[in-house]
């Protein structure tokens, strides 16, 4: 008999809720793929290709011309690294570029993962939590390198708020931590996403810095594993770690990147739109925390604690507790508006009734 470790909390598929729950808390959106991509992934399987990743040349032109394309990255001649996704580029880099016991910054509320990551690195979470306009506490950052603190893992766009950061915050993060000589990494995984708001990247603020990203967010394929480390920093990280990463995953990225405009325009579109719908329909005692200007991931400020439970035990609907984001977030929770709008408004009619 095999015996698996139980699943965390909040760690279910949607798919493993029961049939009356509505998962409106999970991790990747509820749209069909885009059709470049099912294509993609159907030729590969017809024709028996579930091998060993072999030339990338032809996912890298289309990395390169997509981000050129959609947020005026130019990524000629930078350094890029392929891995499993980006939280194996993150934990890679600081194994080569810090030490351990080393102090690791983070920005709560902060993507759960964060958490764990950095301990399983074997480097110490340092939490300078963000500002009340979900801003970077620059102050804060300045304290926590002056303490010890050798590296900041800065999600831009953020998530869970969906904030976008202005060229003149990501200089203010780029300059303190210069001044204490610390690695800062920047998570634009959602940034593809944004809709709100100019999204600055960070190699725009600091030539060849260091960014972690992919097309998982954006397409909807964090199953097929395959993230990139981009940035100066990429150079010193082993190149067999190509090989952890997944063919299929090579496959749909470079058909994503290549002919998914079309399909990425639409679903932008509705994610646009059911965030502008949302805070008119959301029942009295749940607010935005803050306005998304990218994602599809939507923050709840509550009057009530464990808002997560209440609306799953008393409205069949499945957020994300606000405590996985940080611990004083007792009275938050997320929500996915990644899905159709009568979704959106079924998920926050069971919040209402939950309520009632």
């Amino acid at each position: 008999m095999v015996r698996m470790r139980p699943l965390a909390r909040g760690s279910k598929k949607w798919t493993e809720y029961p049939p009356d729950v509505l998962p409106a808390w999970v991790a990747e959106m509820d749209f069909p793929l885009a059709p470049p991509v099912r294509e993609a992934l159907h030729r590969a399987i017809d024709r028996g290709d579930l091998g060993y990743i072999g030339n990338v040349d032809g996912l890298v032109e289309a990395m390169y011309h997509f981000y050129d394309r959609r947020l005026g990255w130019d990524l000629e001649g930078q350094y890029v690294a392929l891995l499993a996704d980006v939280m194996v580029g993150f934990k890679e880099l600081l194994a080569v570029h810090t030490q351990p016991g080393d102090g690791v910054i983070i920005n709560p509320p902060a993507y759960p993962p964060y958490f764990k990551d950095i301990p399983h690195a074997g480097r110490r979470v340092v939490e300078v939590p963000l500002r009340p306009d979900f801003g970077v506490d620059v102050d804060g950052l300045d304290r926590a390198f002056a303490a010890g603190a050798r590296a900041l893992l800065l999600c831009s766009p953020h998530n869970p708020s969906g904030r976008v950061y202005s060229r003149d915050e990501l200089a203010a993060v780029a300059a303190v931590a210069e001044a204490h000589g610390a690695l800062v990494i920047v998570d634009e995984i959602h940034a593809p996403l944004t809709f709100g708001a100019e999204f600055i990247p960070w190699q725009h603020v600091v030539e060849g810095g260091t960014v972690l990203t992919s097309a998982s967010k954006a397409f909807n394929l964090p199953g097929l594993k395959l993230g990139f480390v981009v940035g100066e920093a990429a150079s010193a990280l082993d190149e067999d770690l190509v090989y952890h990463a997944g063919h299929l995953g090579v496959i749909a990225a470079e058909a994503a990147f290549t002919d998914g405009d079309e399909w990425l325009d639409e679903t932008i579109t509705t994610i646009a739109a059911n965030q502008r719908a949302l805070p008119a329909l959301l029942p009295e005692g749940v607010r935005l925390a803050h306005a998304a200007d990218a994602s599809y991931l939507t923050w709840l400020e509550c009057d009530f604690d464990d808002p997560a439970s209440v609306f799953l035990e008393r409205g069949r609907v499945a957020l994300n507790h606000g405590t996985e984001f940080g611990a004083a977030y007792g009275r938050y929770a997320r929500l996915n508006v990644g899905t159709r709008p009568e979704l959106v408004r079924e998920a926050v009619r069971r919040m209402a009734q939950a309520l009632d």
